[in-house]
This record gives structure tokens, C-alpha cells and sequence, in this order.
């Protein structure tokens, strides 16, 4: 008998709704997708949101600072930094204690656009359907998550 396309047992390990990467992979579709439409109008990526994110924080970074907060290296890290200098929302200067550090600087137009970038987390929170708290339980719960799977805890 041809078992290639026979259904899977019910409580089988290998179902892909029981998978828990899956769900974090379809979600992470999903908020991508929400992200791709909202961060248009502010002309950035998700990835570069993400540094913009970091340098709202804290001006004045290395790049293996933003670098260690974003779980990123260098060689991900120096291509986003050179495209978001170029749309000039931030600098990037040889530190002069020790050249081999670069360091990370908003202009102005970059300080700037934190104001217009204000309401993305609300448009999130609306999007998603869920309370506050409910979203920073999860939150909490994914960065437990990301601990453990990465040896941090």
C-alpha cells in the first residue's frame, strides 16, 4: 500500500500544527507583513527600524554595541548602517580612543523621525487584537524562550 500520502496519526510529533517554531514562523510572517506597511511611510525596513530603535535608547553606539542589543554582527550590521547613513538619519565616525571602533550618531533628521515613529507600536498593539498585558506576556514569554534556546540562562 502507497503510505506517501496517507494522513498523519493525531498525535503524531511531526504534525506541523504542533509545531512551536512553525507558529513562531508564520507569526513572524505576519508581523513582517504589518511592519512592511507601517514603516513605509517612514521609508525604513524592519531591520533598520530595529537600529533606529536601539539609537532612540541610546545615541552615541559602537557598532558592536547595537551589534550585541540587536543579536546581529558586524557584517549584517555595517551594510544597514551604510543605507541609513546615506538616507542621512545617522553617522558614522572612527572613535578616537580607539580606531577600530566606529560609532554611531543620529543627525537630526534621524532624531526626528522618532516623533513620526511614535505611533507605530500603537498601530501594532491595535493590529493584534490583544490587551497590553497580553502582549507583554508574551514578550516576556519569547524572551524566555530565546534564553533558553540560546544557552543564556
Amino acid at each position: 500500500m502507497d503510505t506517501r500520502h496517507a494522513p498523519a496519526a493525531a498525535n503524531s510529533p511531526l504534525l506541523l500544527d504542533r509545531q512551536v517554531c512553525f507558529a513562531l514562523y508564520a507569526a513572524n510572517l505576519a508581523m513582517g507583513k504589518l511592519y512592511r506597511k507601517l514603516l513605509q511611510a517612514l521609508d525604513l525596513t524592519y531591520p533598520q527600524y530595529l537600529v533606529m530603535l536601539v539609537l532612540w535608547e541610546r545615541d552615541g553606539l559602537t557598532v558592536s554595541e547595537i551589534g550585541e542589543r540587536l543579536y546581529l554582527d558586524s557584517a549584517t550590521l555595517t551594510p544597514l548602517l551604510k543605507r541609513l547613513q546615506a538616507a542621512g538619519l545617522l553617522d558614522r565616525v572612527r572613535s578616537t580612543a580607539d580606531e577600530r571602533q566606529v560609532v554611531i550618531t543620529l543627525t537630526t533628521a534621524g532624531r526626528t523621525l522618532k516623533k513620526r515613529a511614535s505611533t507605530v507600536p500603537n498601530e501594532v498593539l491595535c493590529a493584534a487584537g490583544c490587551r497590553v498585558d497580553e502582549l507583554h506576556s508574551l514578550k516576556r514569554d519569547l524572551d524566555r524562550l530565546r534564553s533558553h534556546l540560546s544557552g543564556e540562562d
